[in-house]
């Protein structure tokens, strides 16, 4: 199997177009963290790492336009979740691989698509997926699978509609009918809150380092 060179082969997609339900329906991606809104934040970091950049945005969309990348909407009504997202990246992937990324962790990996690449490469498989020591209440930590933080090869599109047409929501259901390469980010020197994520304005503040 030939290499995975993320500078090449990796299309990267920035997952903003939830309801936000959980912020009152505020449109998240677009919410102020540190000086700018969550979802250019995400873009920046993410864009370094792979070949080219696209958004998933389902309203306000003139505001992600203006962030320089392509955006792309669900074809699916009612936003159903992030899989209808994953659906229209592909749709759209130019590339062999799609890798997702939500709007709401503003700290993720600046070496995720690299290790991503690694695991798909080291284990031969159709789909890597982060994960990440979780705090547990006695004080232990487990690693936890983070299922947004995705990289899948593009062939998998029709797999992915059959499955959403379906009736189908859950991430890891899809991803649990094709072999996948779970990665840990648990290295000494990764961030513990890499893959914090915000759902609520209470929780945006609390992250935000600038508050």
């Amino acid at each position: 199997m030939t290499p995975i060179r993320p500078d090449v082969d990796i299309t990267g997609l920035v997952l903003a177009g939830g309801r936000g339900s959980r912020m009152g329906g505020l449109d998240k991606g677009l919410q102020d963290w540190a000086g700018e809104p969550l979802a250019l934040r995400a873009l920046q970091r993410l864009a370094p790492q792979v070949h080219r950049v696209m958004l998933s945005a389902n309203r306000n969309l003139l505001s992600y336009e203006f962030f320089g990348a392509p955006v792309v909407t669900d074809a699916l009504p009612d936003h159903p979740g992030p899989l209808a997202g994953f659906l229209a990246g592909l749709q759209h992937c130019q590339t062999p691989l799609l890798l997702t990324v939500p709007c709401d962790a503003p700290n993720f990996p600046l070496d995720l698509a690299r290790r991503l690449a690694e695991g798909m490469n080291a284990q031969g498989v159709d789909i890597a997926m982060a994960s990440a020591p979780e705090p547990q209440p006695d004080g232990s930590s487990r690693v936890r699978e983070q299922p947004v933080f995705c990289l899948m090869r593009t062939q998998l599109q029709q797999s992915l509609a059959a499955f959403v047409h379906g009736g189908g929501r859950k991430v890891s259901a899809w991803t649990a009918q094709h072999a996948v390469a779970m990665v840990p980010f648990d290295r000494p020197g990764d961030a513990p809150d890499a893959f914090c994520n915000v759902n609520t304005l209470a929780e945006l503040r609390a992250l935000d380092p600038s508050r």
